[in-house]
């Protein structure tokens, strides 16, 4: 597991997947504004749910979001688009409705940002989001994400154009605001 201050990333563990689909995916509106695509119902525990991980699949990592210190699920979080030749990814999070307002955004970027940047090696991570979405928008740059451009009128969103803001942050621009722990293995002492 990766730690942050407040949060955990760790496998999508199988009982995770009916709470996000639930509190996630199920409300429309925020499914509707997280994700380019449009939503549909998805019968539970289809091969075609949103939160159901493909282990094979090298390009896109999911993770489940916990609460550091009670373990509790907080949320969803993602590493997709990985290109192992341009060392770039994408960064996708969505945190439960009880979750929101609390920081725990801004420690699950801080956490991918070393995830992407220590343990992958990558040279870019982006993020994408609509540019009405404050608080992701405040999570990226507290992390060092610099505002690159404005797609106009890009996300087809519930009936209208909405404008999306494309963040990018670099490797040798980041500056971690802390260092997450990951598991190590024993030591065995000097003789």
């Amino acid at each position: 597991m990766l730690r942050g201050d407040k949060i955990g990333l760790r496998a999508r563990h199988e009982d995770d997947i009916p709470v996000l689909e639930a509190e996630l995916y199920n409300d429309v509106v925020n499914a509707s504004r997280a994700d380019g695509r449009p939503w549909r119902p998805v019968s539970p525990g289809s091969a075609g749910a949103k939160f159901v991980v493909d282990d094979t699949d090298q390009a896109n990592l999911a993770f489940s979001v916990v609460d550091a210190e009670s373990g509790t699920l907080v949320g969803a979080a993602s590493l997709w688009g990985i290109d192992n030749h341009h060392r770039c990814a994408h960064i996708g999070l969505g945190l439960l409705p009880s979750a929101r307002g609390k920081g725990y955004g801004t420690d699950v970027v801080a956490v991918l940002c070393h995830y992407g940047f220590v343990v992958r090696g990558l040279q870019r991570l982006q993020i994408e989001t609509l540019a009405d979405n404050e608080a992701m928008l405040r999570s990226a740059e507290r992390n060092g994400f610099v505002r690159e451009g404005v797609l106009r009128s890009s996300a087809w969103v519930l009936g209208e154009f909405l404008d999306e803001v494309v963040l990018g942050l670099l490797s040798q621009d980041w500056k971690p605001t802390q260092t997450p722990t990951t598991p190590t293995s024993p030591t065995t002492p000097n003789s």
